[in-house]
């Protein structure tokens, strides 16, 4: 892995839960449990899971969309949480984020022209003169064009907002982008065009991209290296031609049997997964996979299995029964 841009280390994200008269504290939701990472420069990685594994929530934290309850997110170097705002500032230019929804993340009030332009004043990029012209170089490389500066967002396709979205990420020149499931809210015929999209900005930019989807089948063939968590907690890391070639945690394995397959019998008969993702408000003991997996034995429910290392030096997985 080239030099790390972004070094996470044990971070942890409790939501508090206010109940009783008083408001009182009753209770967290563990959101973020634990987790340590690191992406190197100019590197696409996917952070995979099911809804409500973390991984939105992680994305959000690092850009201190959330704040962390505890734990370090080093970007080049300096550790963001520990920053004031006025300084946190600078790190917001070079830090973007790609929102899921392309309906509700743009204002509808707001033609394109502004909407592109709103990011531009706030870091003081160009002078007044010149920004027209930055923001039609922004839409062509999105693929769109001059003639859509004064529409809103409401005439435009679901697919094309999704670009819009990504012109105002990309209008900072920044060197690090958090997509968060960016595609999710699309029909199926328009995923693969952002996908490639994004796969060629990456590409000509240079971008670091932590890319978050729910599905493996997505990320296959965009991620260098795939992240794959569950109850808040990684299971499972490494490059993404062993994580698709060699899965070795439970959840990976179940999760890829779910991808659909071009040709009939390409992969194993599907995994179904018994009951339904455990509460993060009071998460099993020990394995936090072990209610649904199909390998658990009566040691996981005291163990917390560490990631190890499974055939390649940087493939991990956090099982005690196939590591």
């Amino acid at each position: 892995m080239t030099a790390a841009l972004l070094e996470v280390d044990h971070l942890q994200m409790n939501f508090p839960i206010h109940g009783g008269l008083l408001g009182r504290v009753k209770a967290e939701v563990r959101a973020v449990n634990d987790v340590s990472f690191r992406i190197g420069a100019g590197e696409v990685v996917g952070l995979v899971g099911e809804s409500g594994s973390g991984k939105t929530t992680v994305g959000r934290t690092l850009l201190r969309l959330e704040e962390a309850t505890s734990g370090s997110v080093r970007f080049d170097g300096t550790d963001i949480l520990q920053l004031p705002g006025d300084k946190m500032r600078a790190f917001r230019k070079r830090m973007q984020i790609i929102f899921q929804d392309p309906f509700a993340s743009l204002n509808p009030r707001d033609k394109v022209r502004e909407i592109l332009g709103h990011p531009l004043k706030l870091h003081r990029i160009g002078s007044a003169s010149d920004r027209t012209d930055r923001i039609v170089s922004l839409l062509g490389k999105v693929g769109l064009g001059a003639e859509h500066l004064d529409r809103y967002p409401h005439e435009f396709s679901g697919g094309q907002r999704q670009r819009i979205g990504i012109a105002r990420a990309l209008a900072v020149e920044p060197e690090f982008i958090v997509a968060d499931e960016p595609v999710s809210a699309l029909d199926v015929s328009i995923q693969a065009q952002v996908i490639n999209l994004l796969q060629d900005l990456c590409k000509d930019l240079g971008l670091t991209m932590l890319f978050i989807a729910h599905d493996l089948g997505i990320v296959e063939h965009f991620c260098d290296r795939v992240i794959v968590m569950y109850l808040g907690r990684i299971v499972e890391t490494g490059p993404a031609s062993a994580i698709y070639a060699r899965p070795n945690h439970p959840y990976t394995k179940a999760l890829l049997s779910a991808v659909p397959q071009p040709v009939p019998g390409g992969r194993k008969d599907r995994v179904i997964l018994k009951g339904e993702i455990p509460s993060p408000i009071n998460p099993p003991s020990g394995c936090v996979f072990r209610t649904r997996c199909p390998m658990a034995s009566v040691e996981c429910a005291s163990v917390v299995p560490p990631l190890k290392t499974v055939g390649l030096d940087d493939h991990l997985s956090a099982c005690i029964n196939t590591a």
